[in-house]
Parts: structure tokens; C-alpha cells; sequence
């Protein structure tokens, strides 16, 4: 019923590389693979194991669509969903939450295996990894938890890159900075790729060029063409 927050990319280019916030000038940037979310498609699990959570945890509350929250992170969901349905005392249920929704996803991929991949995600981020010019992070509104078991188990070689999650705060833009200041980067370029509006949005209010991905924007479906 509720879509949750994608894990997005940041990276950081040289001027030569100009990407718009609708579309990117890397040569090949147009191919198509149906899939949904930026790095990997697990919105057709996550949801529902994030808010059968909180309802198991909290009981019967109130919820928003998702576009009416302050903040589309996890942690600024369920702070809302708490402050909004009356729970004075924070700590205890949102640990309670997270504790049940992560053995919920490993459970999942005990059961399903790992959530599908993006096409062309791996090797993309292991070209930038490679690369000399390129800085990279990944700035998510998932728990850093959730993040690190969602893309580990998929196959990305994560080690090295600095990774800014809903724990670093509710914010998204702040999570999205958060990500860019940890590169210790000095870039006249940032470029992030997202899958949702709140990604373009929180670009807008950066100043950051935006590369849109999957169908819900129009933006590229495969990582395969796209070229450094």
C-alpha cells in the first residue's frame, strides 16, 4: 500500500560529464530493463514487512500516504507515525520495529534468496569504484541495517563506500549531504540517481544534477550502457 525509501546513488563528476535533472549526457544512458528502485528491486517485500512491523509492534494506528510524511526515511515514518498516535516513549517501540523488520528480510532471503538487482548496478558501481575521476556514496532512507543486508547479500562490494542512511537522521536531504560530505570530495559536479519524486525534490533543494531511474520518472532501466 506504502512504497518505501529506494537506496540512491551519488556521484561525484568531473565537469566534463553533464548530467541534467532529467537526463544524463553519458553516452548510452538510454537503455531499458523493467525494474523498479535505483540499485536493487525489493519493493515488493520491503513494504509490506515495514509496516506489518509497526503494526505488529504498535498495534492498530493511523497512517499517512506516503507522500504526506515530513520525511520519507524510515526513521522519519515511524517517528511520525509514533508522535501522531500518541506514543510518548520513542526508543523502546522503534527498536522494537526495527528488530522485527530485519528478521522479517532475513528471513525473506533465507526463504527467496537476495532481492533483484537493478540490470547493470554491480558492475556500475565497480567501474566507479575503478575509476580515477569518479567519487561515489550511497545515501539511502533505509536503516543502515536493512541497507547493508539488502545490498551485501545482492552481490554489491560495498567496502570503502561511504554509506548515509536513515540513521544518520530523518532528513533526507541532511542524509543525502550527510553521504556527500563523507566522500571528502571538493566536486564541481554532484549527480544522484534516484527512482522517486522525494529523490528529484531533494536534489532541487541541493542543487544537484539528477539522473531519474526506472519508469515511475521516465529515467533509464538499465545500468548496462551507461558510460563513465
Amino acid at each position: 500500500r506504502m512504497r518505501r525509501p529506494p537506496i540512491g546513488m551519488i556521484a561525484i563528476l568531473p565537469s566534463r560529464q553533464d548530467c541534467t535533472a532529467t537526463e544524463c549526457s553519458w553516452p548510452g544512458a538510454s537503455g531499458r530493463q523493467k525494474h523498479d528502485g535505483t540499485l536493487i528491486d525489493s519493493m515488493g517485500v520491503d513494504p509490506k514487512l515495514y509496516f506489518s512491523s509497526i503494526e505488529r509492534v504498535l498495534g492498530p494506528v493511523s497512517l499517512r500516504d506516503l507522500n504526506d510524511y515530513d520525511h520519507v526515511t524510515d526513521s522519519g515514518i515511524l517517528g511520525q507515525i509514533l508522535e501522531e498516535n500518541g506514543f510518548s516513549d520513542k526508543g523502546e517501540p522503534i527498536a522494537s520495529v526495527k528488530a522485527l523488520f530485519m528478521e522479517g528480510l532475513n528471513s525473506h532471503i533465507e526463504d527467496m534468496g537476495s532481492f533483484p538487482v537493478i540490470d547493470g548496478a554491480v558492475q556500475f558501481v565497480e567501474r566507479i569504484q575503478r575509476s580515477t575521476d569518479i567519487s561515489i556514496a550511497i545515501a539511502t532512507g533505509c536503516w543502515r541495517e536493512s541497507a547493508l543486508l539488502k545490498l551485501q547479500t545482492s552481490g554489491f562490494n560495498i567496502e570503502g563506500i561511504p554509506l548515509a542512511t536513515s540513521d544518520d537522521s530523518t532528513s533526507r536531504v541532511e542524509i543525502m549531504r550527510s553521504a556527500l560530505q563523507m566522500t571528502g570530495s571538493d566536486a564541481g559536479e554532484v549527480t544522484y540517481f534516484g527512482d522517486a519524486e522525494w529523490d528529484k525534490r531533494a536534489c532541487q533543494d541541493l542543487g544537484w544534477n539528477f539522473v531519474a531511474v526506472g519508469p515511475r520518472l521516465g529515467g533509464i532501466e538499465s545500468f548496462s550502457s551507461v558510460q563513465l
